[in-house]
């Protein structure tokens, strides 16, 4: 049998074979198909006229649909037309909560010198304006933000303003603890369409415990009340963190989400900065978050089953880069890195960083990504000597033990990662936690839809709708 081999990558799930294109396309098989591919002794018909139509071979040297093929890769990478859409403007460290977990190294509300200058804010509104992208979200973090109103309303004010010119498409989010939703904050989300991007943890003793505040369940909850009669219950979204007590409670922190008529959940493990980089064992954390995730996930799809409509966000995502030639707006798992190609960070200190964990670092006084001051130029900034050389390792395809993993497509590069937990931009991949974590997630999710196929794949069909 002769044919020629195109670019794949394979590896063992269960009892398969999983195969992956370069544009993320997977067929599974079983084990010994890699060997037979490879030594030309392919027995199935129906196996190998999927391999041909696939692009994993082909019966010629050049493949008639080459140009198909490469416009299919070009919309994977997509993201990079759009230049970089999504800019974070951390408008102040001032906190209204004392969480366990904070990884933004919050201040107390009271702590004026923690927030950013109108001036900073004019400056940084301009550089968001310097970017090509016609879609441009404009996020407004913390501390909390919503203790900085007037800063908060100046900053779409001026975008408004720049926009009657400039004709962007743009979008406001507002990342809170909905604690102080007040009637001022809300008539300006109402004003500008704003969508709000809360937090919720769980049931209300877990909640309490992990934000430290004993009444924090209650303000939160009346808080996402008024949101949604204000805004509707589409313009307002949650995600958890599972802090190292959560990781006990999956199922019910699953169900607290569909009491409160959430319909979507982003399982979110902690992330190494702030006041969680005090967690003792982190190869004993990712373990856990591993387990939990897949105790959560059975329950999110028992939800479905009866009926109700429950999403869990990241897998969705993986979803999304498994069954459709679309590319994800998911900074955290692109290659080239999110970092610069699609988020900037405007903080509060006047600098411009390359991520929002870049600017956690900074306050632990490691400046790594700091790119520069806002008052230098955008074309400066965005093309400096640092950015260069960050350039050299965020793609997963050129990276050693990212290059020649199967999971390749659905995952992303992180330099900043690599550089707080191994010290190294490069990083080590046998080694790094944050590789174990995605890695097992996405075999997992891999595993329901090779293995339950007809069970699942109508749920996941809606998900990624």
């Amino acid at each position: 049998m002769k044919y020629y081999l195109l670019p794949f990558k394979f590896t063992r799930i269960g009892d398969h074979e999983v195969f992956v294109n370069e544009v993320g396309d997977m067929l599974h098989a079983p084990i010994g198909t890699a060997e037979q591919i490879v030594n030309r002794t392919i027995e199935d018909p129906e196996l190998y006229k999927s391999l041909v139509a696939n692009f994993f071979i082909s019966e010629i040297r050049i493949p008639a649909l080459l140009d198909v093929y490469a416009e299919r890769l070009a919309e994977k990478k997509r993201f990079l037309d759009d230049y970089t859409a999504l800019h974070i403007f951390v408008l102040t460290l001032r906190c209204n909560q004392n969480c366990i977990y904070c990884q933004a190294s919050s201040r107390d509300e009271h702590c004026a010198a923690s927030s950013m200058s109108r001036e900073n804010m004019r400056l940084a509104v301009q550089h968001m304006f310097k970017s090509r992208s016609q879609y441009l979200t404009m996020e407004f973090q913390g501390g909390e933000p919503s203790l900085e109103h007037d800063l908060f309303l100046y900053g779409i004010e001026l975008a408004e303003e720049i926009n009657q010119t400039e004709h962007r498409h743009l979008t406001y989010v507002l990342c809170t603890n909905s604690i102080n939703l007040t009637d001022e904050v809300m008539a300006t989300c109402k004003q500008y369409n704003v969508l709000i991007s809360t937090s919720l943890d769980g049931p209300s003793w877990l909640h309490n415990q992990n934000r430290g505040k004993q009444d924090s369940y209650e303000k939160v909850v009346k808080g996402i009340t008024k949101a949604r009669e204000i805004l509707g219950a589409d313009r307002v979204s949650a995600l958890m963190t599972a802090s190292e007590l959560s990781l006990n409670y999956p199922i019910e922190i699953v169900d607290e989400y569909h009491k409160l008529g959430f319909t979507s959940i982003f399982l979110r493990a902690l992330n190494p900065y702030g006041k969680a980089t005090d967690n003792a064992d982190w190869e004993a954390y990712t373990n856990r978050f591993i387990e939990f995730y897949k105790q959560a996930f059975e329950h999110i799809i028992e939800l479905n089953k009866q009926g109700h409509v429950m999403i869990e966000e990241y897998a969705a995502i993986i979803l999304r880069k498994l069954l459709t030639p679309w590319c994800t707006g998911f900074v955290d798992l692109q290659s080239p890195a999110g970092i610069v190609n699609s988020v900037l960070i405007y903080n509060y200190d006047g600098y411009m960083y390359a991520s929002d964990e870049s600017r956690m670092l900074a306050e632990e006084n490691d400046f790594t990504f700091q790119i520069g001051k806002l008052s230098e130029s955008y074309e400066n900034l965005v093309y400096s000597p640092k950015v260069k050389e960050w350039s050299k390792v965020w793609n997963n395809e050129a990276i050693a033990g990212c290059s020649d993993c199967a999971l390749q497509a659905y995952c992303g590069a992180d330099p900043v990662r690599n550089h707080s937990t191994q010290g190294d931009l490069y990083g080590f991949r046998p080694t790094s936690l944050f590789c174990k974590k995605n890695k097992a997630i996405i075999e997992y999710i891999i595993s329901c839809v090779i293995d339950r196929y007809d069970e699942l794949m109508p749920i996941f069909r809606n998900w990624i709708r």
